[in-house]
């Protein structure tokens, strides 16, 4: 498999989307399920279960709630905007694009693999044997 060799701030860029996508998503997993205020359903039941399917009544999003979703979707869109329209694209064509995009999108993975296999080796060294 080629290995590319991302610029650095385009590595940046695409970790910095990794990061705000994570946090975005550990957010919105605290918020009502509505962002505007709707009543609570209960569905029908199932067949040959018992389960029925129901949401709560949600008060919808505060304004706060509201600023900090659009806050994650404008800086989303800003990184995402960046990643994909970065020149190291222009220097690859048809298939190699596509392997060197997917690629991208698992640096932060090695990136932290790296990292994790330094610090055992660091821990290794200081430990009396």
């Amino acid at each position: 498999m080629t290995r590319y060799d991302f610029p650095q701030d385009l590595r940046d860029a695409q970790l910095a989307l990794h990061r705000t996508q994570s946090e975005y998503e550990q957010y919105a997993k605290a918020l009502p399920w509505s962002a505007e205020p709707m009543a609570g359903w209960e569905g029908d039941k199932q067949l040959h279960s018992g389960y029925r399917t129901s949401k709560p009544d949600s008060p919808g999003y505060t304004e706060e709630q509201h600023q900090q979703v659009a806050a994650y979707r404008a800086r989303l869109l800003e990184l995402g905007t960046q990643v994909m329209t970065h020149p190291f694209w222009e220097t690859l064509k048809g298939s190699d694009l596509f392997a060197a995009r997917m690629q991208l999108k698992h640096v932060p993975d090695e990136d932290e693999a790296a990292a994790q296999q330094c610090r055992s080796g660091a821990e290794e060294l200081e430990s009396p044997g």
